[in-house]
């Protein structure tokens, strides 16, 4: 991490001069980034699950009927009173799975789009990249990483948004197990990707974002930092340090709500298609087919249901996210 004369490196520990350490292998650091990512981002999945699930019935209300909730609040209320505060974790399963995946896959991926960087020849290894290659760097990985979320996010959506109803008349959530089977059955092993691209448009800037807002708000309180500092001892002090938790904190949490708020209505189409039945006579929208509807009946307003209980819950989570993952690497570097 820097002060005036050096960038930051926030998520990349294992890059900030804090201490002389030997050069750690590839595999070393694919290892690191895939441990400990999934670590942190079981963490974070825990804090903001509840609010995921009430962010995707609001998104996948039908558009051809009234709507079900009038906000977040109300959704909130009607859950727990159907099903009980634990039936906002309903389905979290496959999301700890896919959060590790997806948090580790970030890292890794990141890790990969800085060594492309380098390769390019457009800067060298012996200083630290610029903000704006960071920025790239978070858009590659979340463009690949999209690959392996889309599947996990398509079987959560389902999952958390039942079509069928039981004896009882309340909504029968499905099993893990039967969601992938009837998936299978009815459109392949290509429906599992269904909703692929509203998942590569949300990842692919939004990571952009998570990693360059994290990145330029570390940047900004190691300068304010070293202004405040009023000896030069001290101001390398600071250089060689972590940034105070609280300030840690911030720029998580910074980075959590840009990604939401930016490409939130990416996500909305995306969580419409993985939430239609499956097998049914009506054949699967498109991207642009969804958007166009959801846009029709509802407008940008419809495409921004449920973002303020999304930005809300991505502040800690993602605050929580790079503050476990940041702390590993420096403390318990493998």
């Amino acid at each position: 991490m820097a002060t005036t004369e050096v960038e930051t490196t926030a998520t990349k520990p294992s890059q900030t001069p804090i201490q002389a350490k030997p050069a750690k292998s590839g595999v070393v650091e694919a290892v690191e980034d895939i441990v400990f990512g999934s670590i942190a981002g079981i963490v974070g999945k825990y804090i903001e699950y509840p609010f995921d699930t009430v962010k995707v019935r609001l998104q996948s209300q039908p558009d051809h009927l009234p709507l079900r909730y009038t906000g977040p609040l109300d959704c909130f209320r009607q859950s727990i009173k159907a099903d009980g505060f634990l039936g906002l974790y309903r389905g979290i399963s496959a999301p700890l799975f896919g959060a590790a995946a997806e948090t580790s896959s970030l890292f890794f991926f990141e890790r990969i789009g800085r060594e492309v960087v380098y390769a390019s020849g457009y800067y060298s290894r012996d200083r630290v990249l610029p903000l704006s290659a960071l920025w790239f760097t978070g858009a590659f990985a979340g463009a690949f990483t999209s690959f392996v979320l889309t599947p996990i996010e398509l079987v959560k959506c389902k999952i958390q948004v039942p079509t069928s109803t039981g004896a009882d008349g309340k909504p029968k959530a499905p099993s893990i197990a039967s969601v992938i089977r009837d998936v299978y059955k009815h459109e392949g092993v290509k429906g599992f990707w269904h909703g692929q691209m509203g998942t590569f448009l949300r990842e692919s800037g939004g990571c952009a974002a998570w990693f360059g807002s994290k990145e330029t708000t570390t940047k900004l309180f190691y300068l304010l930092n070293d202004r405040s500092a009023k000896s030069q001892l001290e101001k390398d002090a600071l250089a060689t340090e972590a940034l105070p938790l609280w300030q840690q904190a911030v720029a998580g949490a910074s980075a959590g709500m840009s990604y939401n708020f930016l490409f939130f209505p990416a996500d909305t189409i995306k969580s419409r298609m993985q939430t239609s039945p499956v097998g049914g006579s009506t054949q699967n929208r498109t991207f642009w087919q969804e958007g166009k509807a959801l846009w029709n009946q509802h407008g940008l307003r419809g495409l921004y249901r449920g973002c303020g209980i999304t930005v809300m819950r991505s502040a800690p989570s993602s605050a929580f996210i790079f503050i476990v993952y940041d702390g590993l690497k420096r403390y318990l570097s493998l």
